[in-house]
């Protein structure tokens, strides 16, 4: 936790591992504002900073069911203004700022505006199958698995680039080949939030149909384990924003299991949103989500999904494949599952994090106020906070 002097008042920085739920409220007499950090604790050593500015003093405290309480003992009466910044490597940063209260208060808002942070778009990284020397399976139409998977993976970031709050790259933009490795690493330098590869489904029998959606299977989790803690240049690169290359072999070990488990589970509620909306639109070969060593799947802190759209060996989907009307309806059920995805698990920091607060806002308004009891604490209550 650190105190700042900024230009209109002062600004009190806390720096946290993870995102968190957070209320704050003011009271009167004295003057003071209450932060309640949900499932939050003080790391060991914690130290309260000194008063300075606005900030007269500091007092924290665990409170019940695991979470944190910060009071702010104030000079006068404030205008608090507070929000959350995008995370860098790993750290998270809650802002509340205070602005002196007067008569004149127009240039003291248009100060607060100008210091939030534009909730920021998800990035969704989409790999169409193979290309260049590698065709990837043939229907028997003569149609290449390369070009029905570019043809979808356009289509589908078309349609991302349209939705408020999402954004799309591809990991090839034309018919060239790219490595299955390079695939994957081309979505964590675009700090993407969700990989999703394309491709189309081959069968020595022509009867074989429907979509179906993969996920990374724990045998692959572990060999990329392996990998990873092997290899000196990846040691040092960032694992959900965790530099491996200072941490000995057991603890580099635990902190890369950990993200990975965390990349799985997500990988697999966004598999099953997808086969969900695809079959809403046509057959799915299975009626769940199936996992498999897929190289492409491999990263350990991007949640990844592969996607068949459909058998290009059957005569019937391999025209469904080659028809714009059929492939946009495709790339939209895909869309629609995305977005279930991120509605439910919104990365923090990103727009359908800050509507989802809204959301939350809006909902607790129209219930009973008895929730909010606990803003006009009494003095006693106050007392139990101990002085860190």
């Amino acid at each position: 936790m650190r105190v700042s002097q900024t230009a209109d008042g002062t600004r009190i920085t806390f720096s946290m591992n993870a995102p968190v739920d957070y209320k704050l409220f003011e009271i009167a007499n004295p003057d003071r504002i209450v932060l309640d950090l949900h499932v939050a604790t003080f790391t060991p050593g914690f130290v309260s900073p000194v008063g300075e500015g606005l900030l007269k003093s500091v007092r924290t405290g665990q409170r019940d069911k695991g979470d944190s309480r910060v009071v702010l003992d104030l000079e006068s009466s404030v205008r608090p203004k507070s929000f959350l910044m995008p995370p860098e490597r790993g750290e998270y940063k809650l802002v509340v700022d205070l602005y002196k209260k007067g008569k004149s208060g127009n240039q003291i808002v248009k100060s607060a505006k100008a210091i939030e942070i534009k909730p920021r778009s998800v990035v969704i990284a989409i790999d169409p199958g193979h290309g260049g020397v590698d065709p990837g399976a043939t229907g028997s139409g003569g149609t290449h698995e390369k070009e029905i998977t570019l043809a979808v993976a356009r289509d589908l970031k078309r349609l991302i680039d349209k939705q408020t709050g999402m954004s799309a790259v591809l990991t090839r933009e034309g018919d060239v080949f790219i490595p299955l490795q390079e695939r994957f690493q081309k979505a964590r330098a675009a700090k993407a939030d969700l990989f999703v590869s394309i491709h189309a489904d081959a069968y020595n029998s022509g009867d074989a149909r429907g979509s179906s959606v993969w996920m990374l299977s724990s045998r692959g989790a572990s060999s990329e384990a392996a990998r990873w803690l092997a290899d000196r240049e990846n040691r040092a690169d960032l694992v959900g924003g965790v530099s491996l290359g200072s941490k000995d072999n057991t603890l580099a070990a635990v902190l890369l299991d950990l993200s990975q488990g965390a990349t799985l589970e997500a990988s697999g509620v966004v598999a099953d949103q997808v086969l969900r909306s695809l079959s809403k639109i046509g057959p799915t070969h299975r009626g769940y989500v199936e996992k498999a060593n897929f190289v492409v799947l491999r990263s350990p802190d991007v949640p990844s999904i592969l996607v068949e759209t459909a058998f290009i060996t059957n005569p019937s989907e391999e025209r469904k494949l080659t028809n714009p009307v059929q492939r946009e309806k495709l790339a939209s059920a895909i869309l629609d599952g995305v977005r279930v995805y991120f509605r439910g698990a919104p990365p923090p920091g990103s727009w359908f994090a800050v509507n989802a607060r809204k959301d939350k806002t809006r909902l607790a308004s129209r219930g009973s106020r008895a929730d909010d009891d606990d803003s006009s604490l009494n003095e006693e209550s106050i007392a139990r906070v101990p002085n860190s």
